[in-house]
């Protein structure tokens, strides 16, 4: 095994002068750097190891903790099965709404800065009064059943409500 040497706008699995043929592969795609026989137990022991399937199963992302994230993929999941493929534009938009909320939610929770957060806090919250106004759209021309309509419009006025609250806690 080799050490993955940077080489500006690439890296290689050969070390920099080595006769070898290199494999040069994207920094993007080389997610960890293996310890070659030649590197010290010193210096192995600053490399990242590879996480185990086991290891990473029992991993929680920031955005999963939250109580809004949760509400959010409820709420699109039940989106996604509220109007039927006839109605497609309607439909269409309604799912990239409620997705919408999910993923600014996940990335708000990702981010670090409290005005990053705020932000995109902010820009799910507008998702979510979109998707409660869509809900309105299948009401009123009958594109899904009363029931369901009220269900996951429960959802959206909860995810409005959070998100509200957390973006007013953040810009202040």
């Amino acid at each position: 095994m080799a050490v993955l040497h940077v080489v500006p706008g690439q890296l290689s699995a050969e070390p920099p002068g080595s006769a070898g043929p290199s494999s040069p592969v994207t920094a993007a795609s080389a997610a960890v750097a293996v310890p070659g026989p030649d590197v010290p137990a010193e210096a192995a022991a600053g490399l990242a190891a590879v996480p185990t399937d086991a290891e990473l199963d029992g991993v929680v992302l920031d955005a999963s903790k939250l109580h809004c994230y949760q509400v959010a993929l409820e709420l699109h999941t039940q989106c996604s099965v509220l109007v039927s493929a006839l109605n497609r534009v309607v439909r269409d938009q309604l799912e990239r709404a409620s997705l919408s909320v999910l993923l600014n939610t996940a990335e708000a929770g990702g981010r670090r800065s409290r005005r990053d957060k705020a932000r995109h806090f902010a820009y799910a919250r507008g998702s979510a009064t979109e998707v409660a106004a869509l809900l309105d759209v299948l009401d009123r021309r009958r594109l899904a059943s009363p029931a369901a309509i009220r269900s996951a419009r429960r959802l959206a006025i909860r995810c409005v409500q959070m998100l509200t609250r957390v973006h007013q806690r953040l810009s202040t």
